[in-house]
């Protein structure tokens, strides 16, 4: 299990310079991939992935488990090596642009026990101002500490973070994400395993950052909240089965080319598209 400094230090795997992408992708999107494929093992995990973000979006990724979610925001940031493929972050490689992009990772993903308090894991969201190994200035422990204060954590910036339920991990894990002040955010489900009041708080802060141009890319499970949460979607199968404004490409169809035969899922997607149609 990767240790926190791994995680949030968002060290990445070495990889060749990327060339410019082709004129069929805009120059400064907050995110373009071009023919990006990851394999595991020699086995493709995503295929031919090609993409274009609209700014200021909160876009949701959806799909079946194994479809590639996690590594699809993993595979932009350089966590895990593409068998081929670019990705431009606002025109530049992810190397260039680390700075300008946040990651809330999987609570699983994570050593709990590592020994750091909420404020400190919130300040390391700082270091790409600080810079590596040089002294935390008081803007930047006052910039940590607003950050925990947006997400009620305030009381408990001096609490081991072991000692947290996990949707109180959660809340600092965006607080943290909050105080690098980002201006693309990858949150690989950050409403997993937390409470009704822990999920609308996020989703409020998700929200604020939208109307503060942020562009946030969320991995979702729930497909009862997709329609209430996500203004785009990425409909995920290994291939992107189908992208665009959520209202126009989370249809039933494109559930179906996505969840194949999981009726379970496609049943609680035909009863949230019910609900979206009564209101």
């Amino acid at each position: 299990m990767p240790d926190l400094m791994r995680v949030f230090g968002h060290h990445q795997n070495k990889t060749h310079p990327a060339a410019p992408l082709g004129e069929e992708h805009p120059q400064n999107a907050p995110l373009s991939i071009d023919d990006m494929t990851v394999a595991y093992h020699h086995k493709p995990v995503l295929w031919d992935i090609e993409y274009d973000a609209p700014e200021g979006k909160l876009i949701g990724i959806i799909g079946p488990n194994g479809a590639g979610k996690s590594t699809l925001i993993k595979a932009v940031m350089d966590l895990v090596p593409r068998a081929s493929g670019r990705v431009m972050i606002y025109g530049k490689p992810y190397a260039k642009q680390r700075n300008l992009v946040g990651y809330v990772p999987q609570r699983e993903s994570v050593d709990w026990d590592f020994p750091v308090n909420a404020l400190d894991v919130v300040t390391m969201g700082r270091y790409g101002k600080i810079g590596w190994c040089r002294p935390v200035r008081k803007q930047d422990k006052d910039a940590a500490l607003h950050a925990l204060e947006r997400v009620g954590m305030a009381d408990y910036a001096h609490r081991q973070i072991s000692q947290l339920s996990g949707g109180q991990q959660q809340r600092v894990f965006l607080a943290r994400a909050l105080a690098q002040d980002a201006k693309i955010y990858f949150m690989d489900e950050p409403f997993a395993g937390v409470d009704a009041g822990t999920e609308g708080a996020i989703i409020a802060i998700l929200q604020e950052l939208i109307q503060r141009g942020r562009t946030v890319f969320v991995v979702h499970h729930d497909l009862q909240t997709v329609r209430h949460y996500f203004d785009e979607l990425i409909m995920l199968n290994m291939r992107i089965v189908a992208r665009g404004p959520t209202e126009d490409v989370f249809t039933q169809e494109n559930l179906k080319k996505t969840y194949g035969g999981k009726l379970t899922l496609l049943d609680e997607a035909a009863q949230a598209l019910a609900e979206a149609a009564r209101r």
